[in-house]
């Protein structure tokens, strides 16, 4: 699912970016995808790329658990770039509903997801991360731009 490129978006595999024009948005995002890189995103087949909606675009991201070992999840917040070592304590989500605070770990039933589902209101420049701790600061955010035009 982790390499599945969304509807209604343009990828540039070169500078790991993901376009939305559409503001109908879906993403499937995997955490620590096997075969890749520990404490990372997989999303469209890149590893932890930048994302941009437009504004108002309604957006749901799938995020699924394939970390044999680690629980993991997915915010959306506004905060520095610079994360501390507990971001779930102090990175606030940017919009209602885009957190995802644990997921499991994987079980022999399968991997553990949820998804986020919210509205992209306000444009900006925000960061997506794992609030595990200690995750983000290993590398497991990327950025996430709400564009002001269509």
């Amino acid at each position: 699912m982790g390499n599945q490129i969304p509807p209604g978006a343009h990828i540039n595999r070169a500078a790991r970016v993901i376009i939305f024009t559409t503001r109908s948005v879906h993403l499937a995002a995997v955490a620590s995808p096997a075969g890749g890189a520990d404490e990372t995103f997989r999303i469209a087949g890149m590893v932890n790329p930048k994302i941009t909606v437009p504004a108002a675009a309604q957006v749901s991201i799938q995020v699924i658990n394939a970390d044999p070992d680690t629980a993991h999840g997915l915010v959306i917040t506004s905060g520095p770039g610079r994360f501390p070592w507990m971001p779930m304590m102090t990175s606030r989500p940017a919009f209602t509903g885009a957190a995802l605070w644990f997921l499991g770990n994987p079980t022999a039933a399968g991997m553990h997801t949820g998804t986020l589902t919210f509205t992209a209101a306000t444009p900006g420049i925000y960061h997506y991360l794992c609030p595990v701790p200690g995750h983000a600061q290993k590398g497991m955010t990327g950025l996430f731009t709400v564009s002001n035009t269509s």
